[in-house]
């Protein structure tokens, strides 16, 4: 088996668990640009990615939103097509990777007759979301409210 054969399956079987993706093919900006705004979302809920792209200043920020919307509008329709509820404010991003796509060949002349190659390069944006138990969620706005109220006694006591 390929190993593109091989991934594709692993998509399939993690989608068969509850989990939605999205994938975006030869989005015209280089990996390199794309991995350095898509490495600031990993492992974050959705709310708090989207607030990040959408505020961002790179123009990668931009193809991974519109990737993003699309896994989110995915795992909607999964779950309203099983008759099964879901919270979009539990999805987390499990999986973010951007993998080289097929680059474009240009050439542009250069002196003496010659011609330079260029690589206009693309990328492959992929997107996998889950939703994170509600024991999580709850033990962390938990954790939350401790600190501010540690943070909170810190503040009043050192104002003496």
């Amino acid at each position: 088996m390929s190993e593109r054969s091989r991934i594709r399956a692993a998509r399939h079987a993690a989608e068969k668990n509850g989990v939605s993706s999205a994938i975006q093919r030869t989005t015209r900006q280089s990996p390199y640009k794309m991995r350095l705004v898509i490495d600031q979302i990993r492992g974050k809920d959705v709310n708090e990615a989207l607030g990040l792209l959408r505020f961002s200043k790179k123009h990668a920020a931009k193809q991974i939103e519109k990737v993003l919307n699309s896994a989110v509008a995915n795992a909607e329709f999964k779950s309203r097509e099983g008759n099964e509820s879901i919270d979009v404010d539990t999805l987390y991003i499990k999986h973010a990777i951007v993998n080289e796509g097929p680059a474009l060949r240009r050439f542009m002349p250069a002196a003496q007759g010659r011609a330079t190659p260029i690589r206009k390069r693309t990328s492959h944006v992929e997107i996998v979301l889950d939703a994170r138990e509600e024991k999580l969620r709850a033990a962390r706005s938990a954790r939350g409210a401790e600190r501010s109220t540690a943070e909170g006694a810190k503040s009043s006591g050192s104002k003496r």
